[in-house]
């Protein structure tokens, strides 16, 4: 099997040769391939040479457009800080609703209007051209809760959740609504697999994330999925209280990050869920030896049963020892699932 076909083999409930692997390599495929973060998250060409170079080798089954949170806001008109070899950021400070009046111009950007979406569409159809049908195209948007943040300011949009609910659900709303717009041009660019990152959504709890954050989450997925793409889900942090939620939203992969139990999760999802992650991606993967990677992602292996996909809990750090990151490439190559 190729990388594509034994990720949607394990999704679809078939029988992959092997457990797919899958991880998250943004800086330390720049690095892998000796070019400057910087440039990997401005220039679509750069960054996909080094997905594909990462991906190549260390038998990664997929190749991801992902790279930071940044452009979405960017094109609707955010304070982007730019850095020769780490992350954009957003300046908060300067938000593109600090003032919440702002809403009432705020335009819909056009991800095919030449801007930093229009980069990451660019990169879907550039992987489309060079391995395309064989590794899993992965395009990448953010989550309802994450893009509000980026585009209010997180501890402002936390008083929202209180002080003007209607406000909150509105701007979800015009969220969702620009990520399937941007999610439409990746797919018909060429990409497979939809990737939703939705950070914050980790930081209100359980009763916030059910009132607000869940229905939009669920608009957005069912949206991509009826586009033809499948879902892989991504919320940093501690998901365990709202783990339930997520199961829910039948994504085709739920990403976990490290401090949630895999066992925890897989008991409050459906059965047929597929899971992935989630050793802790500095103590356990960056710091650990081959051997105690091994025996780490083993465990997470044992605890989330199948459908399962290896991978760290988050992204793998650079500076991460080439041997380590083998180790789990090492332990997918060796579990045949059932």
């Amino acid at each position: 099997m190729d990388g594509r076909e034994r990720i949607l083999a394990t999704i679809d409930g078939g029988k992959p040769d092997r457990l797919p692997f899958m991880p998250i390599t943004m800086m330390f495929a720049a690095d892998h391939a000796g070019k400057r973060y910087g440039d990997y998250a401005k220039d679509y060409r750069t960054l996909v040479e080094c997905q594909l170079r990462v991906a190549d080798d260390y038998e990664i089954d997929h190749v991801s457009c992902i790279s930071d949170p940044a452009r979405e806001a960017a094109d609707c008109g955010g304070t982007i800080e730019y850095f020769d070899d780490q992350p954009p950021a957003i300046d908060e400070s300067n938000a593109v609703l600090l003032e919440k009046s702002a809403f009432l111009s705020l335009k819909m950007p056009d991800p095919l209007g030449g801007g930093r979406m229009h980069d990451r569409v660019n990169a879907v159809a550039l992987f489309k051209d060079r391995v395309g049908g064989h590794k899993l195209i992965e395009g990448w948007v953010e989550g309802p809760c994450a893009q509000a943040a980026d585009l209010r300011g997180i501890n402002t949009l936390m008083m929202d959740f209180y002080e003007d609910p209607d406000f909150v659900h509105d701007l979800f709303a015009f969220v969702v609504d620009m990520e399937l717009r941007f999610a439409r041009a990746q797919i018909d660019a060429g990409a497979d697999i939809i990737g939703v990152g939705d950070a914050a959504a980790s930081l209100i709890g359980p009763t916030l994330y059910e009132e607000f954050v869940l229905p939009h989450e669920m608009q957005l997925v069912r949206g991509i999925r009826d586009m033809g793409a499948r879902v892989r889900l991504h919320i940093c942090g501690d998901t365990s209280s709202i783990c339930s939620g997520m199961g829910q939203l039948h994504c085709d992969i739920v990403d976990l990050d490290f401090p949630v139990s895999m066992r925890d999760a897989r008991a409050s999802m459906p059965s047929k869920q597929t899971l992935l992650g989630n050793i802790d991606p500095v103590r356990a993967l960056r710091d650990g030896t081959p051997e105690s990677v091994y025996t780490a992602i083993a465990q997470c292996h044992h605890d989330a049963h199948a459908p399962y996909i290896v991978s760290a809990g988050c992204e793998v750090p650079r500076g991460t020892p080439p041997e380590n990151l083998r180790a789990m490439l090492d332990f997918a190559r060796s579990v045949t699932p059932a």
